[in-house]
């Protein structure tokens, strides 16, 4: 569902995506081609600063936001998913927030004001809380990373993991294809 905010801002969609019909998108939100929108995905853009300003919450092009992902943001601040990009199932991206291109950030996991490097890859029930990850980071399953929290003990993605993640675009993107087709056909 596709609705204004109260400051009258609507989404703007491109043709190639497929939004689920049971996802919420809400306000200045920009969602750019062959991205995936799962079941109960919520993007909502609505909340000001104290100017009455907000930025915009921009879904790169060929990207998955998975089955029930909430990505919001505080006083108008920005949020920006990154290209061929995956947010699975049941994880928070809350702004300020920027997530580079090809990053995979695992189910149930949170990000919050942080930027997540390129080719990084956030694995379950994370949190990534005011700190930035430099590029290719893998952030192991139930990791806490916020303010203090040292780096270098965190290694590269290894390879069996970068695989991982383009074959869930790769996936997400036969979905498109498919549910566009389906939509079409209705």
């Amino acid at each position: 569902m596709l609705r204004k905010n109260p400051t009258g801002h609507m989404p703007q969609v491109s043709e190639s995506a497929f939004i689920d019909p049971t996802a919420i998108i809400c306000g200045k939100v920009i969602i750019e081609d062959n991205v995936f929108i799962g079941p109960y995905a919520v993007i909502r853009a609505d909340e000001v600063n104290e100017q009455g300003q907000m930025e915009a919450i921009v879904i790169k092009r060929d990207t998955n936001i998975q089955d029930g992902v909430v990505i919001h943001s505080k006083a108008g601040a920005s949020v920006t998913i990154g290209e061929r990009t995956s947010i699975a199932h049941r994880s928070i991206i809350h702004g300020p927030c920027e997530v580079k291109d090809d990053v995979f950030i695992g189910f149930n996991s949170v990000v919050f004001n942080a930027v997540v490097g390129e080719g990084c890859v956030i694995r379950h029930n994370c949190v990534v809380d005011g700190l930035d990850l430099p590029q290719s980071f893998h952030v192991p399953p139930m990791t806490n990373v916020g303010a203090g929290f040292d780096l270098n003990c965190i290694s590269k993605v290894p390879p069996e993991y970068s695989a991982f993640s383009e074959s869930v675009v790769s996936a997400n993107h036969t979905l498109v294809k498919g549910y566009r087709r389906i939509a079409n056909s209705l």
